[in-house]
């Protein structure tokens, strides 16, 4: 069975009143279905791209976030948010750009 989850809108806001209070900057690049849609995280650190984060179902029916993105040699990052964002209109994507961006990284997909 897989556990409850924030309604998308919900756990949006709340990722990007925590960014803010650290110092970052967060913002809504496409707004999805407020309560079911899936959050894509554009993480960067001063304007550089460090990494994709996505939201997955885990074998073990949680949710966790983990590593996600265009694979070196295939399409740039925009071509690829744009693909997934026309394959599901209800796909936030948010960007957060954060001092320390790895360690939030690693922070964010140790928690799930």
């Amino acid at each position: 069975m897989t556990e409850a989850r924030l309604a998308a809108s919900v756990e949006a806001s709340s990722l990007m009143r925590k960014v803010a209070a650290n110092g970052g900057f967060a913002t809504i690049l496409a707004k999805g279905d407020a309560e079911r849609g899936a959050l894509l995280l554009v993480v960067t650190e001063r304007g550089r791209h460090v990494a994709v984060l996505e939201r997955m179902l885990n074998a073990g029916g949680n949710y966790a976030w983990q590593l996600s993105g265009p694979k070196s040699g295939g399409a740039t990052l925009a071509e690829w948010l744009q693909k997934r964002r026309r394959g599901d209109g209800d796909l936030w994507l948010i960007e957060l750009d954060v001092p320390d961006a790895e360690r939030f990284v690693a922070e964010t997909t140790s928690k799930g």
